[in-house]
């Protein structure tokens, strides 16, 4: 290997954080795409495909002991192509070699380590493997010899295993749950049956010590959270409101929860929510945003709107981009690799040393900080965490619980300036499009339900850099709307996430604003996402699109994937015939409807089994079932305030609260379906606000008091 290919690879051509922090390494690292597969081809080598992530330990881990070491490095680049993957970047790629993996050794995660043949067909693969034969797994040194021979000697063997691992990810990935229907998804098990039988599945699984969902390590699942919350508001299931109320509780008291600055680490690696990964994601922390807006507005508890608030607090301090608009990918769990999690953690002596001794005694006893902590790697170390309440701190401290809180705000604020002065863990400065869509949503929910008008501006402003900089206004939508450093740049092409994120985010922006041009993006996006991505055939979304020919040829890309499980984010099929069914609603477009139908009953089956992993599904097929209920608030003032907060009270699936001033109630400013009615409703008369309420296709008479609001919505909801 001569000098200049040790200086740099050919990730140095790339913009992804995750790969660029690899183009010194003295492997011959590849990009995915066509360059890699010829190479492969014509020296008819096997290919070594790592994909990994910039907020991922183990990725860093693997990175420092094989891939910067120069002897396994001279190994892989003998016998193989190397390419590396950033799964934020290409989830497409990841989804269909996480399949192949677990098929092959039952396990999946990050870094994902894959052994393919020059077509790109797995024959072999594993996760983190150590340099050398430890923790019970074999050493990455053996690992690539024993691959670099049974490629020579037993390729048959490799070949054979490769064409049944691919067997069974295109199996995997086509299942189908339709059994006999009529056309238009007339399928009989479409019913809210089913989505009690999903919410049923999840409660099963509901631990209630600790809340959450099964034992460690323990994920949040908002998408099932939501599921309860809706259930729960819309039967009075009282152990769905139980499970979910007591799940978000224990979540925001646990060290899963960042105590001082707000904002969900990733997961917890013990079932009390205790020690967390400490990586935080944006779309981790957007939907549990969700989650938390959604349970204040129906129990109107005042911890989870100071929950919202605090998460918000923390994505607007370090997680976007204040000037231009958009959000951050993900922060690191870590500064280095000796390190797990010292950015977050305390010995009691850091804490003591920041604090007065009257804040350490309420402090201290508020976040169980100790002389023996939490971390394995440092057993001094705490995870703030809260064990008593502030009241049981104040007795115990023989002080008021005024003068507790007022302690505990300032400890807080002592022990933030302290950790700001650390090393910060690396933030992925990229925009990814469906994330920033999601965000954008839970913004503007956000400031309508807690009346901040600094989080809807700060959402329009992100959505419309996403709709000039991603999209072309046609058919295409990028993945990435903005990479960190521009100078590099590269064109991902959007898959089904970021259309459908994207259309709801266009509703909600409409909601939020008035203005029509994001409705008219949404009904162009929508249209675009079913040309693009709907097998009419399967009845169908695929999350690539049909008409990429020239990605599709490679590799595991020629499986379809018609994405049905929420693994983490909301899943793609779901949500697209959510943004289907709204738009439906609004437009008046029958076909939206169809295909939401058609696409929900395409997996009916088979859906019950997935339980925890099937949140977006069940509230979609609510979505379906239930009347489509319609809040219009028309007017200014305080008067229009109050009508808007009574319309939003309670979340409902179903419930769309639209608020509009008088310029907008005209038709060329309303989506098709509310121009026949809204412009023709009779205001009235002497009042400077009111609401009409719609179900499905009728309209009550319009309504200007709020009691009366609240009872119309108990009727209608």
């Amino acid at each position: 290997m001569g000098s200049h290919e040790s200086t740099v690879n050919l990730l140095d051509r790339s913009a992804s954080s995750y790969l660029r922090s690899a183009r010194h390494q003295p492997v011959l690292w590849h990009p995915w795409g066509e360059e890699a597969f010829a190479r492969a081809q014509s020296e008819d080598k096997p290919i070594l495909l790592d994909i990994g992530a910039v907020w991922c330990h183990w990725c860093h881990v693997m990175d420092r002991e094989s891939y910067e070491n120069p002897e396994l490095a001279e190994i892989l680049n003998g016998n193989f192509v190397a390419i590396k993957v950033d799964r934020d970047e290409r989830p497409d790629v990841d989804a269909r070699y996480q399949a192949a993996v677990s098929a092959i050794s039952g396990q999946g995660g990050w870094p994902l380590t894959a052994f393919l043949t020059p077509a790109g067909h797995p024959f072999f693969g594993g996760t983190y493997f150590p340099a050398d034969d430890r923790y019970g797994r074999p050493g990455f040194k053996r690992v690539l010899l024993t691959m670099a021979e049974v490629w020579r000697n037993r390729r048959e063997e490799a070949l054979e295993s490769a064409g049944s691992v691919m067997a069974a990810v295109e199996q995997n990935e086509n299942f189908s749950g339709r059994g006999s229907s009529s056309e238009h998804g007339a399928d009989h098990r479409l019913s809210l049956a089913l989505v009690e039988k999903i919410a049923g599945s999840i409660l099963k699984q509901f631990d209630p010590r600790n809340g959450g969902f099964g034992s460690q390590p323990k994920f949040p699942h908002p998408g099932a959270i939501d599921l309860l919350l809706e259930v729960a508001t819309r039967t009075g299931n009282e152990q769905a409101r139980e499970a979910a109320v007591f799940t978000l509780t224990k979540m925001s008291k646990g060290g899963v929860y960042d105590q001082l600055a707000g904002g969900f680490h990733r997961y917890s690696v013990d079932e009390r929510w205790v020690v967390p990964h400490f990586e935080k994601m944006l779309y981790d922390n957007t939907e549990l945003l969700r989650n938390y807006v959604h349970a204040y507005q129906s129990f109107v508890k005042p911890e989870f709107a100071h929950v919202a608030t605090e998460i918000m607090r923390w994505l607007d301090t370090t997680m976007t981009d204040r000037e231009r608009g958009g959000f951050y990918g993900s922060q690191d769990a870590d500064i280095d690799l000796d390190d797990d999690g010292d950015y977050f953690t305390w010995t009691k002596a850091e804490a003591q040393a920041v604090l007065l001794p009257e804040e350490w005694s309420v402090a201290g006893r508020y976040w169980d900080i100790g002389d023996l902590g939490d971390m394995h790697h440092n057993p001094q170390k705490n995870v703030l965490h809260v064990r008593f309440s502030v009241l049981d701190v104040a007795r115990e401290a023989g002080i008021t619980l005024e003068e507790a809180v007022e302690r505990l705000s300032a400890a807080r604020a002592k022990l933030l300036e302290a950790r700001a002065a650390r090393p910060t863990p690396f933030i992925d400065r990229t925009l990814y499009t469906s994330w920033n869509a999601m965000a954008v949503t839970a913004y503007l929910e956000a400031a309508r339900v807690l009346r901040i008008d600094g989080a809807r501006e700060f959402a329009l402003k992100t959505l419309d850099r996403l709709l000039v900089q991603a999209w072309d206004g046609g058919a295409r939508l990028g993945r990435v709307i903005a990479y960190p450093d521009e100078r590099n740049s590269a064109h991902v092409p959007g898959n089904l996430d970021d259309y459908a994120f994207t259309v709801h985010a266009c509703v909600d922006a409409w909601l939020g604003s008035g203005k029509i041009a994001y409705y008219r993006s949404a009904m162009t996006l929508a249209s675009t996402m079913v040309e693009r991505f709907y097998d009419r055939t399967a009845l169908a979304f695929v999350d690539t699109p049909l008409d990429d020919v020239e990605d599709a040829k490679l590799g595991a890309l020629r499986a379809r994937r018609k994405p049905l499980q929420d693994a983490p984010t909301p899943a793609g099929n779901p949500t697209a015939a959510a943004a289907l069914l709204r738009l439906e609603a609004l437009s008046g477009k029958k076909e939206f409807r169809e295909i939401a139908e058609d696409t929900l009953g395409s997996f009916a089956g088979i859906v019950e089994h997935f339980g925890l992993y099937a949140g977006s599904y069940a509230l979609a097929l609510s979505r379906l079932l239930l009347d489509p209920v319609q809040i219009v608030v028309t007017g200014r003032g305080a008067e229009a305030g109050k009508l808007e907060a009574q319309a939003t009270a309670r979340f409902a699936v179903n419930k769309t609260v639209i608020r509009l001033n008088s310029r907008h109630l005209t038709e060329e400013n309303l989506p098709d379906a509310l121009a026949e009615t809204i412009p023709h409703a009779p205001p009235p008369e002497g009042v400077n606000a009111w609401a009409l309420v719609c179900r499905g296709r009728s309209c009550l008479a319009p309504i200007s008091s709020p009691d009366a609001l609240m009872d119309a919505l108990e009727a209608a909801v």
